[in-house]
Formats: C-alpha cells, structure tokens, sequence
C-alpha cells in the first residue's frame, strides 16, 4: 500500500523529468538531422568533425573550462580548509555563497564597470602614474570573472567533505609528528576527493558551455562550443547546426560525469 502511494506522489515528479529534462534533450537530437532548409540529413555531424573551426572551438571549449576548473580548485581549497577551522565558518560559508544569489548578468556588467577603461581600477592605476590599461577584453579578464562566479559551486562540496572529515584523524596524524601541511596532504586531501569530484563536475561542465561571459567580458576573443550555439540559434538560424553542437557539449558533459565519477579510493571514508 505504501509503495503504491509513494509511486502516486512521485508522479509529479516524473512528469517534471520527462517534460523539462528528456523532451528538450529528445528535441534537440532530432532537431540536429536537420539542414537550414529542414531537409534530413547527417551533413552536421560530418561537418562538425570535418571542419577545422569547429575541432579548434572545441579543443578551446576544453582548454578555457580547464583553465576555470583550475583557477576554481586553486583558491577554493585553502578557503575551505581554513574556513572549517574557523569558529563562525557557517556565517562566513553564508557570505561567500551570497553572490550567487545575484543576477549572472548583474554581475557581469558590475565587472565590465570596474574593469573598464574609465573604472575604478584604470583610474587608480592612472593616479599611480601607470596609465590606463585594456583590463576587458582579455584571456585574463574572462578567467578572472569566470572564476569568481564559478567559485562557490567549487567550494561548496569541498568544503563539506572537509567538515565531515573526523578531527581525531587530524590530531592523530599530529600526534604521530607530521605538520599541518603533512596533515593537509596525506590526510584531508585524500579523504576529501569525493568533494573534490563534485566541485570539478559543478565547474568544468557548466564552463564548456558558456557564451554570455565569453562575449561580455572576452570580446569574442575567447571562442567556445556555447559562443557557436548561440550564433546558429540567433544570428544565422541554422537549428540544425546549432542542436549538433548542443547534442555534442552533451555527450562532452556525460563524459565529464562518467570520467569524474565517484569511485572507492585507497584511503577514503566509505559510509555504506
């Protein structure tokens, strides 16, 4: 009876998943056998793979969602290792996911604000006597911004895999001698991994895609599989070359997931 009940309450649900999640996805599969004139075809595919611009966007798409997952993983980490020891670390958590509570589009026109060539930062180094700087527009500027937006969605689930790690592991590795940076290496760091899987999923997947950061604040100068996405959709309407795309950055994403799965490693805690 209960099952039965449980199975009627989960209708809902179910309905959710097959109309916003397989429906859009069954769309654009099929959408992407079609050509600019809605004839069949499997030319989008070869033309995909055939076609230099297309393999270096996609070569691009990887190495700049690399390159975020990276910068991500470089400063979330140690903010989330010293955040645990702190005493008011729940507060200080709130704090830091605060800004994703904003708009994304807000955020980015505060940052095209401040790196602008009349913004804050131009006009302090114009006062030092350095002169204005092209800050927007640049590799650095989009993995900076990019970054910063990502970096909650890193340091999240490291965080709490951090916070569940036992602290008698840790003063037991002090016991034995080691330092706090033999503690962090040999201890936290292994037993924190499954946090580390997730914050790379949450960063690296979403960046293969972006497109609105790559025009706002790259200039066009950083090219990914989302920038051609949004072309063929919106400039030159060729769906069908848009939806190949769209089906590829999924079959990406699924590796990604597959790739980064989470796996029994030597050393973990394995709650089953």
């Amino acid at each position: 009876m209960n099952s039965k009940r449980n199975n009627l309450l989960a209708v809902p649900y179910y309905l959710w998943i097959v109309l916003f999640v397989f429906a859009p996805l069954a769309l654009l599969l099929y959408q992407s056998f079609f050509d600019i004139q809605g004839n069949f075809t499997l030319n989008n595919y070869v033309n995909f793979f055939t076609s230099r611009n297309y393999l270096q966007m996609t070569a691009s798409s990887f190495w700049y969602a690399f390159l975020v997952t990276l910068v991500t993983f470089v400063f979330a980490y140690p903010m989330a290792y010293f955040l645990t020891q702190t005493k008011y670390k729940r507060l200080w958590l709130m704090l830091i996911i605060l800004p994703t509570w904003i708009n994304l589009l807000l955020k980015t026109y505060a940052f095209i604000g401040l790196l602008g060539q009349t913004g804050p930062i131009n006009e302090w180094l114009t006062s030092m006597g350095i002169g204005p700087v092209q800050l927007l527009f640049t590799d650095a500027s989009f993995l900076l911004v990019a970054a910063y937006i990502e970096l909650p969605f890193m340091m999240l689930p490291i965080f709490n895999s951090i916070d569940e790690i036992p602290s008698s592991l840790m003063e037991a590795s002090k016991d034995l001698g080691a330092t706090q940076l033999e503690t962090v290496r040999r201890v936290v760091f292994p037993l924190s991994m499954r946090g580390i899987r997730s914050g790379v999923q949450a960063v690296f997947i979403p960046s293969l895609s972006l497109f609105m950061l790559t025009r706002l604040i790259g200039g066009n100068r950083v090219i990914t599989l989302g920038t051609a996405v949004e072309q063929h959709f919106l400039v030159t309407q060729n769906w069908g070359m848009g939806s190949t795309i769209g089906v590829i950055l999924m079959i990406s994403m699924v590796l990604v997931m597959f790739l980064t799965r989470d796996r029994k490693d030597k050393g973990a805690l394995i709650n089953e």
